[in-house]
């Protein structure tokens, strides 16, 4: 599945002659590495959107980008095998992807890593990536869930909720939220009285739930996809298991309202990552309802739009679309010092790289200042269904533990 999106030809452009500096012209092709089928696949096509916006404003200012799109199925072998294609074949010079911890983590050991091509994650929020031995290629433009689970754990007890069980998908971003979550939760003076891991795709969970229900917690936290998510909420109501549920970030999707019933999941709260208002946060909610006609209630399209942009900004700085130069250059186009540029922005940063001036890409999820580990720093969002609908609450910075 091939979509044209990222080409990029004319690292110097009329404007760059103009400054003096010689026309030389690349291309480059970005692997976009999404879940366009599977648990996640409601993310993916999103995650994708925000793609092509990235794309369109990237040519409009004088670059021809193009995209080969891979389906991760979100599943592990399927997504490596998609990245090996799109390194070997496609001859890609970074990755944009993937979305699920379980199939990013597998996708940086078996391909970037060893490949030596850069790839950054919209919206893989394991704390295991924090340390993982990937070579300095594996970066991310959300951050870890050693975060969320401090602040989800913060939201639970300012509404008074002391007791709580945990059922979670049994993988790298699963299991490390729930102990994230459980960690400050229990610091916090709560009590869980049930962590129970399950695996994805299973036509019944009531073994799990009921695990889960012993001791009579009374709220499920639910660390879950949309489609197996969908499948144990129905079946706690139907069992009478549980009938409140917390919910995190893998699970802020409307498909879940509609297909179970608004009365059923109305005061659900949960968190996601999600930026303070911005110029370039501004900016992308006005390009993407320009395009899309709304905002989306889905997160990590704005992340997936800002490493697009990094890549691309990357290879000017670097002047080269060779996958290690790119991926040298990506702190320098990140992280100041430097002269602020935000998305849609494209052009600018074009004049200011030819002049020899550094940059400072503030995105449209926040600033994408890479540590040494590839991560960076971020704030949440706690949102609530309310008739319905996503209603966000307040965006915040949790409690340092």
């Amino acid at each position: 599945m091939t979509t044209r999106i990222l080409k990029i030809a004319g690292l110097a452009t009329a404007t760059a002659v103009a400054l003096g500096t010689a026309a030389h012209a690349q291309d480059m092709k970005i692997g976009a590495i999404v879940p366009m089928t599977g648990d996640l696949q409601a993310y993916g096509e999103t995650s994708l959107n925000g793609i092509r916006l990235a794309e369109k404003e990237i040519n409009a200012a004088g670059g021809s980008i193009e995209v080969v799109v891979g389906d991760t199925q979100t599943a592990p072998q399927a997504g490596v095998d998609a990245a090996q294609k799109l390194v070997s074949v496609e001859q890609v010079s970074g990755l944009v992807g993937a979305l699920s911890s379980g199939v990013t983590i597998p996708i940086a050991q078996s391909v970037s890593a060893v490949v030596g091509v850069p790839q950054i994650s919209g919206a893989s929020t394991s704390p295991v990536i924090t340390d993982l031995e990937d070579n300095d290629f594996l970066f991310r433009t959300v951050p870890s869930d050693a975060g969320q689970g401090v602040a989800l754990a913060q939201v639970t007890k300012e509404r008074e909720i002391d007791t709580v069980a945990i059922m979670y998908v049994n993988n790298d971003y699963g299991k490390g939220l729930a102990d994230s979550f459980q960690a400050a939760f229990e610091a916090m003076g709560g009590t869980v009285t049930q962590s129970v891991g399950f695996e994805k795709n299973q036509s019944s969970y009531r073994g799990e739930l009921q695990n889960a229900a012993e001791d009579d917690a009374g709220h499920l936290v639910l660390i879950a996809y949309p489609e197996s998510g969908q499948t144990i909420l129905r079946q706690a109501l139907e069992g009478g298991t549980f009938s409140q549920f917390i919910f995190t970030d893998g699970l802020k999707a409307p498909e879940l309202v509609e297909a179970l019933g608004a009365e059923y999941l109305n005061g659900t709260f949960g968190t996601t990552a999600k930026s303070l208002e911005s110029e370039g946060s501004k900016h992308f909610a006005e390009a993407w309802a320009a395009e899309y006609g709304a905002e989306s209630d889905k997160p990590y399209h704005d992340t997936a739009y800002d490493a697009v942009y990094l890549l691309a900004l990357a290879a000017l700085a670097a002047d080269s679309t060779d996958p290690a130069a790119v991926r040298d250059a990506l702190r320098d186009v990140a992280n100041p010092p430097g002269e602020t540029v935000n998305p849609g922005e494209f052009a600018k940063a074009m004049e200011l790289i030819a002049a020899g001036t550094d940059i400072d890409y503030e995105g449209a999820a926040g600033s994408q200042n890479f540590n040494s580990n590839g991560d960076v720093a971020g704030t949440f969002e706690l949102w609530e269904i309310q008739d319905g609908k996503f209603v966000s609450v307040k965006v915040f910075e949790p409690d340092v533990m």
